[in-house]
């Protein structure tokens, strides 16, 4: 790792915190790593997997490690920042720069900000996960390829800065490629390439399971791909998810109107058979679907990878 930090803390063990314990093991070995997870049996869990060096269920058992950490890494859900923070605050080390994952950066700012006035904070989100959760469910290659964005406040004095330089570079040493921007642009843009897409997915598989004339072993059975991708976004972690949109309600009521309007042209193109505005845009998005796979944040594969033997 880069000679910033030598002592980690990683607050909640669930599939981001363990994966970035499993990621620091394979990359910086040499880092000692505290675990701190309020839920006793994630923490056993986690224990029984080696995935850090001392364990605790709160900051007052861990306050002798905590006055030595460097790094604070908060990896709970969004709505959770504010509570974490507290159990942790009285037992930091001054000079500890704190961070975390969150999927929504200006409320989760705001909160940190809060509890911890004093310290140097870097706000960090790595875009990268899957539909699983637990610390079972990650994985040391998960941020390889993947970009980690991070949203420093906007005080841009020296200490600030050559903060967001060491958390830039552990994240690089971890895999991620890394990019800075500013908080509530982080908030608009993962609002509308993350947050939305999470929202529609919980609405058309809700949906689909609400339908009357349609039984839920006709949805199972006969589940195309499309849907079966909307199902596997839509069991993502509930907890998390409700934070999210709670967190970034703003951003993502905006995006959201945004998608109504064009679903209601959609529908009035279908409805007035204008199957040339149909084609455009399926060209567009096709277009777009090109772009990503061209950039490495996804691959070409058939049938999005699946296996058919």
């Amino acid at each position: 790792m880069s000679d910033s930090f030598k002592n980690v803390a990683i607050i909640g063990l669930g599939l981001i915190g363990s994966s970035i314990s499993r990621a620091i093991k394979a990359n910086a070995p040499d880092t000692c790593i505290l675990g701190i997870d309020a839920n006793n049996d994630v923490l056993g869990r986690a224990k029984a997997l080696g995935l850090c060096d001392a364990y605790h269920s709160d900051g007052a058992a861990a306050q002798t490690e905590l006055s030595s950490v460097d790094l604070v890494i908060f990896c709970v859900p969004v709505g959770a920042m504010e509570s974490a923070a507290k159990a942790v605050a009285p037992y930091l080390n001054a000079s500890a720069i704190v961070s975390d994952v969150g999927s929504c950066k200006a409320s989760v700012i705001k909160a940190l900000r809060g509890i911890l006035p004093d310290h140097v904070i870097v706000p960090a989100h790595p875009v990268s996960g899957t539909e699983n959760s637990g610390p079972e469910a990650g994985f040391a290659s998960l941020f390889h390829g993947r970009w980690c964005i991070l949203t420093p406040e906007n005080d841009g004095n020296g200490e600030q800065a050559k903060a967001v330089e060491k958390v830039a570079s552990f994240w690089r040493t971890l895999g991620a490629d890394v990019e800075t921007m500013d908080p509530a642009h982080h908030d608009l843009v993962l609002a509308i390439t993350s947050h939305l897409p999470h929202l529609i997915a919980y609405t058309i598989v809700g949906t689909a399971s609400d339908l009357e004339d349609v039984t839920q072993s006709e949805v199972i059975k006969y589940s195309a791909g499309g849907f079966r991708d909307f199902t596997r976004i839509a069991a993502s972690d509930p907890v998390m998810w409700r934070d999210v949109f709670l967190g970034n309600k703003e951003a993502v009521l905006e995006m959201l109107q945004r998608f109504s309007e064009d679903l209601s042209a959609l529908q009035r193109a279908i409805r007035w058979d204008k199957g040339d505005e149909l084609e455009a845009l399926f060209s567009r998005t096709r277009a777009v679907r090109r772009s990503i796979i061209e950039q490495g944040q996804d691959n070409a594969e058939p049938d999005f990878g699946r296996r058919h033997d």
